[in-house]
């Protein structure tokens, strides 16, 4: 379980004084190797965000000239808070709550001797003091920067797949409590689902795996004036590489800047799939999507790679 590591981020990011380096000098204070990264994207109105990136080698990854492929552990949010319209942890930053969890103990895991056989790359942004977004049925949180600004950031070139994780709540298309995960998106296309993160799915819940539904809408950029769910497959407009969601999810409609709507047990269930993803995938032994399909499908129908763009602007 990660509930510990859990409940010491949640101290963390439940500030009004939070920001990117106060959740570095807690991993740091860890142990292990790693490397931290804090840098501030600056957007408009005078809006910020610290964006924190960590890099835990793995035995035989990349870092150290091996040959292992490496995962990315992305948390997608607009804010940690909504300050000073709302107070306290907003519903909006479980995804982060979930990656930056899941990177403790991945570092407790190397301390003790349990390397990973790649790279894991975890990355997120911390803001406590973000916008609000009016959306149906309800509200969303809006980012201090643009999510081009956040990709750019967060997206980075060196992972070989891709684990997005964002609550997933303002919705009617998913409406039981705990996650859910989406369809393999791969440079456009939207594949079938992982078998075997099903099965990863299936045994770190001890339930029935939960898929939610992806429109062509949603792997397309924000700013097409299209509808998407949420940004959870925006990372995929970013990078070529297999993307998968993983949606924090409820039963019912709960606003992205709700606070108290966070739930402990969800984000254990969600953040110790990642890590069983992220210990299989990176010793080959997950895959998220079929090659040798993904050979023939373009093929056939040739590259969906224009999806990934802002398409035709001549309206």
């Amino acid at each position: 379980m990660i509930v510990k590591e859990i409940l010491d981020i949640y101290e963390i990011l439940d500030s009004a004084y939070v920001n990117g380096e106060k959740v570095a000098d807690y991993l740091r204070s860890i142990g292990g190797n790693c490397e931290i990264s804090v840098s501030k994207l600056e957007g408009k109105g005078g809006k910020s965000t610290d964006v924190i990136k960590v890099m835990i080698p793995g035995s035989n990854g990349k870092s150290k000239g091996g040959s292992a492929p490496t995962i990315g552990l992305l948390g997608r949010l607009g804010g940690l808070g909504a300050r000073p319209e709302r107070i306290g942890f907003v519903s909006d930053g479980d995804g982060a709550l979930t990656v930056l969890a899941a990177a403790a103990k991945l570092l407790k895991m190397q301390r003790e001797g349990d390397l990973l056989e790649g790279d894991v790359l975890v990355s997120t942004h911390v803001c406590p003091d973000a916008p609000t977004l009016p959306h149906k049925p309800v509200s969303f949180m809006n980012s201090p920067v643009s999510m081009q600004q956040m990709n750019q950031s967060e997206v980075d070139g060196s992972v070989d797949a891709i684990l997005s994780v964002d609550t997933t709540k303002g919705n009617r298309i998913m409406n039981h409590k705990g996650f859910s995960i989406s369809p393999t998106v791969k440079d456009g296309y939207i594949l079938k689902v992982s078998e075997d993160l099903l099965g990863i799915m299936e045994i770190t819940t001890g339930q029935a795996p939960k898929v939610f539904a992806l429109s062509m809408q949603d792997i397309t950029p924000y700013g097409n004036d299209l509808y998407h769910l949420n940004s959870i497959l925006q990372p995929s407009t970013a990078t070529d590489v297999p993307v998968v969601g993983v949606a924090i999810t409820t039963e019912t409609t709960v606003p992205g800047c709700a606070t108290g709507a966070t739930n402990l047990m969800s984000i254990d269930e969600a953040g110790r799939f990642v890590l069983e993803v992220a210990k299989e995938y990176t010793k080959g032994t997950c895959g998220f999507y079929d090659q040798e399909e993904y050979q023939r499908i373009q093929k056939l129908y040739g590259s969906m790679s224009h999806l990934r763009t802002f398409g035709n602007k001549k309206e």
